[in-house]
């Protein structure tokens, strides 16, 4: 049965590194909303990074998840210092669980105060796919290919990995 990848981004208004208290206050927010995701119904796995370090993203072995990606409009850093972004990529039975977590409980505070931590880009910070039973999902599978209303392949300008913008 195929299981839902769910990769989700968002530019924050300072580094993760800031230690002003409302970057803070995200972060530390963050760890009790990932503790209370995994244990729920549906919830299969997260990425994690095997060192773990806060900021430490594009640097990171992510394992099987593959190398870090972001869409190519992010023009924030890239070094532990400079990112300013939050990225989570899981792997979801079905996407009514996904969508529970999401909008109760938790999650659904902190998505209530997005504002106070996030710029508001004016693009999309999810994308949500199928992957065959027993895939793992990649970073880059949810930057590949954008798809139109009726399903078939289409090109958004911005969107998609690093390498498309030379074309």
């Amino acid at each position: 049965m195929p299981h839902l990848a769910l990769y989700t981004f968002g530019v924050l208004k300072s580094p993760l590194a800031d230690p002003a208290p409302l970057t803070r206050e995200f972060y530390d927010s963050g760890e009790a909303v990932y503790r209370k995701i995994s244990r729920h119904s549906g919830y299969l796995a997260r990425a994690e990074a095997a060192d773990g370090d806060r900021g430490m993203l594009f640097e990171a072995d992510w394992g099987a998840w593959g190398e870090f990606a972001v869409p190519t409009w992010y023009g924030e850093g890239q070094t532990v210092e400079t990112t300013a972004l939050a990225a989570t990529l899981s792997l979801w039975t079905d996407l009514r669980p996904a969508f529970d977590a999401v909008y109760t409980g938790l999650h659904r505070k902190a998505l209530n105060r997005r504002y106070d931590w996030f710029e508001r880009t004016g693009h999309p910070n999810h994308v949500i796919w199928w992957v065959s039973d027993g895939v793992i999902p990649t970073w880059q599978d949810g930057l590949h290919q954008s798809f139109a209303p009726e399903g078939t392949p289409t090109r958004i300008k911005g969107i998609g990995p690093k390498s498309d913008q030379a074309r």
